[in-house]
């Protein structure tokens, strides 16, 4: 409740506009009704299992709306200040006398209610957030403490009765429309209870197919014994890393992965579950724009012992850890009900430094309140208190080396026991570097360290990348590469890194904003071994690091290229493509080295261009910050196109040979149809779209009568580059509008796109590889 509500005892509500976003106006709640002001509601649903049935409450006789009639299990405005899912925590409680974690809560939808009753005196311009509590039993009803003013009663009836009643608009039920979307709840139930399994498994065996089952390992003979028990032990806290990022991904997700884990012997439904859990490595499939696969109906079973007050011979509520059917954009950086105006608001009030900790890498958001409901999360302490800040609606910042402290130890522990086994004076540098920064926060001098590695055994582990925070694009996921350096093809690769500054100063933008110290790049080649944490779905091929804006302006970045990875999909996947989707006269012209070199020139190339900006008003910027949540697909994409570009230039300078120009194009048009396969919610996917749909719209891509694709070598450079200064000149303005104008129009799924995919299914091409690692199992021993 805002503070003005608190002093004066009213309730007070924030007004909305028609479609929702906070005007800055709060009024009394009997005001708001009286004119007719659109405000927030929540809805919770306690739904049970066993009888299938809903639990409804009896609204009381003074209600001023509906009274007497049957309603939702709880329900309450969300009061100027609060927030959708405290607020619903906090009526469960305060209504039924049920107290229940986070982890209880599922979000289906919101409902828009607008309706006048009261002969006009009451006007319901609600926008009701709609939660379901799913519990394996019903709660014995002598287990709830109505409170007197909001509830007279509560009962358990069939959800098919109830749609019955609301569907023939009987008088003693709160009236719904079964035609609206309030409909939801009920074709959700139906839905996730009455699915048979049979169809369920054909369903998942499809998803599962689309990865082709790649075993992954390196030539181990030259590494010392020292090496060798380096390498099981970074291994290990690889493992440790994935569990950070399994936290990372949803509060829910650790329970729900060990709930799958332990019962997938139970049925070959089961199996697939865990199977394909296991490739995205959360409920939400990677490939299908991160539509749930699994439902809160499959999910881990919690007992909770005292909810309520006791009742002879009952243990307590068992619940269903639920997670939401939309993947959420803040993944568990933020509060689950925090949007981008609150953390806007919030951030406006803070001071240069603590802004730019609210919008760094290395750290989640909280809500102070949350604390005080949910047992499942620690009481902040003393130390947490004095390194976080909470002035509007209670939000604060957490560091990583506090949130995630237990399982980071216990990675610095083995990191440091790697540092100490391993006669490398860099790899050990790196490892004890990198166990400090997990425990201090401060990864500047770790990512030095892994720069200017230079180990037979390759390490890349802490947080690096940001795509899981798709409300902004602000926080880092944890992940872990480890292999063997590959020497030759490394030694074959220094062109590239020798040659940054150059494409910087030809790039295809205007002179000003181009940077006049750009460093080399180190490029590594390794044969991958083993990974862990943010490698879900569609695998990497190569990553260039670190994504810190300071290390990257004064030091530049360092690139690994995973080589059999590579090959894997070159193999599995690129090749098919071309065999399907490219004319006979140019799918020859489809092989590794376009690919493999290519992929090197994108690397490069998230090391040039814009990156620390100076906008239009002399402020000094980020393209990270100034494009926040289109940022990861528009670098993707200008790392693709300008690293095509990179290769062209290359060639005209002879640095590279002459026949590489037709097959790099067409081996290029070949893996636009491979990325964008990922799917249209993922960075690479969504790049790939746009540079597909520009070049096709310029005529550098064809469609034939027959379904297959060319390039057209005379328009190509032309379309490359003029995207290439499109994207860089949008980068370094720090356009956001301009940014979200490009991605609106040619990140989408265009007819011959469609044409192409569905040419690919048809023919059931793998969309990607699944990492087999069977040194994982020695590491184990």
């Amino acid at each position: 409740m805002a503070e003005a509500s608190a002093r004066s005892g009213i309730e007070y509500l924030d007004v909305l506009t028609r479609t929702g976003e906070k005007t800055g106006i709060g009024k009394p709640r009997g005001d708001v009704h009286r004119d007719g002001d659109y405000h927030r509601a929540v809805h919770v649903w306690i739904y049970s299992e066993s009888t299938q049935e809903l639990l409804l409450q009896k609204r009381a006789d003074c209600k001023d709306s509906w009274p007497g009639q049957w309603d939702i299990s709880s329900a309450g405005h969300i009061s100027a200040g609060d927030s959708s899912l405290v607020t619903a925590q906090r009526e469960l409680e305060e209504e039924l006398g049920i107290v229940l974690p986070k982890d209880a809560f599922e979000l289906l939808f919101i409902y828009l209610q607008e309706c006048v009753i009261n002969d006009g005196d009451f006007i319901n311009n609600e926008f009701n957030d709609v939660y379901l509590v799913t519990t394996l039993d019903p709660i014995p009803l002598e287990a709830f403490t109505l409170q007197e003013s909001e509830v007279s009663a509560v009962k358990y009836l069939s959800y098919d009765e109830y749609r019955s009643f609301l569907a023939k608009e009987d008088p003693e039920y709160v009236p719904y429309d079964i035609n609206g979307k309030y409909w939801q709840l009920f074709d959700i139930i139906t839905q996730r209870y009455n699915q048979k399994a049979i169809d369920r498994s054909l369903a998942l065996q499809k998803k599962i197919q689309r990865y082709a089952s790649v075993t992954l390992k390196a030539e181990l003979s030259g590494l010392s014994k020292g090496e060798r028990e380096a390498l099981l032990l970074v291994i290990e806290a690889a493992k440790v890393i994935d569990e950070i990022f399994c936290l990372q991904v949803w509060y829910n997700n650790p329970a729900l992965r060990d709930w799958l884990k332990e019962h997938a012997a139970s049925s070959e439904l089961d199996k697939l579950k865990w199977i394909y859990y296991s490739i995205n490595k959360s409920p939400w499939s990677c490939l299908d724009e991160n539509e749930a696969f699994l439902t809160t109906a499959d999910s881990a079973i919690k007992l909770l012992s005292k909810p309520a007050k006791q009742v002879n011979g009952w243990k307590g509520i068992e619940y269903k850890a639920a997670f939401p059917m939309q993947k959420p954009p803040g993944a568990n950086f933020y509060p689950p009900d925090m949007d981008k105006e609150e953390f806007d608001l919030w951030k406006s009030s803070l001071s240069k430094d603590e802004k730019e900790e609210a919008t760094g890498f290395f750290n989640v958001i909280k809500r102070k309140s949350q604390f005080s409901l949910d047992e499942a999360l620690p009481i902040a302490s003393d130390e947490s208190s004095n390194n976080t800040v909470k002035p509007v609606n209670e939000l604060f910042i957490v560091p990583y080396s506090q949130e995630y402290r237990a399982l980071l130890t216990k990675a610095a522990e083995l990191l440091h026991k790697a540092g100490n086994s391993t006669s490398s004076p860099s790899l050990k540098r790196l490892l004890h570097s990198k166990a400090e920064a997990f425990l201090s926060n401060d990864y500047y001098d770790s990512d030095i360290a892994w720069m200017e590695l230079d180990s037979e055994l390759d390490v890349t582990i802490g947080p690096y990348e940001t795509y899981e925070d798709t409300l902004f694009g602000y926080k880092a996921t944890f992940e872990a590469f480890i292999g063997i350096r590959d020497d030759k093809a490394t030694a074959q690769l220094k062109l590239f890194g020798d040659n940054l500054q150059v494409l910087e100063q030809n790039l295809p933008l205007d002179s000003v904003y181009k940077s006049q110290d750009v460093i080399a790049a180190p490029i590594r080649v390794i044969q991958l071994v083993y990974n862990g944490g943010d490698v879900k779905g569609p695998q990497t091929v190569a990553f260039n690091l670190p994504n810190d804006e300071r290390i990257v302006k004064d030091r530049g970045t360092s690139m690994v290229m995973l080589k059999n990875v590579s090959e894997a999909k070159f193999k599995h996947i690129l090749q098919p493509i071309a065999a399907a989707c490219i004319s006979r006269e140019q799918s020859g012209l489809v092989d590794f080295d376009s690919f493999f070199t290519h992929t090197i020139c994108h690397e490069c190339c998230h090391g040039i261009g814009p990156h620390t900006i100076t906008l239009p008003n002399g402020q000094k910027s980020t393209v990270r910050l100034e494009l926040q949540e289109l940022h990861s697909a528009l670098e993707e994409a200008k790392a693709d196109i300008v690293g095509l570009w990179a290769l062209k230039f290359f060639i005209d300078q002879d640095l590279l040979p002459k026949d590489l120009v037709k097959s790099m194009y067409v081996s290029f048009l070949a893996g636009c149809f491979r990325s964008v396969r990922f799917g249209l919610k993922e960075a690479h996917g969504k790049g790939q779209a746009l540079q597909f749909n520009w070049l096709f719209e310029k005529g550098a891509f064809m469609l034939h009568h027959d379904e297959k694709f060319s390039v057209d070598f005379t328009k190509v450079e032309g379309a490359v580059e003029s995207l290439s200064r499109e994207i860089l000149t949008i980068q370094a303005k720090g356009d956001k509008p301009a940014a979200r104008s490009l991605t609106n129009r040619y990140c989408k799924m265009t007819d011959p796109l469609k044409a192409a995919l569905q040419r690919l299914e048809n023919i059931q091409v793998p969309v990607d590889i699944a990492p087999i690692f069977p040194i994982a199992g020695l590491a184990s021993e």
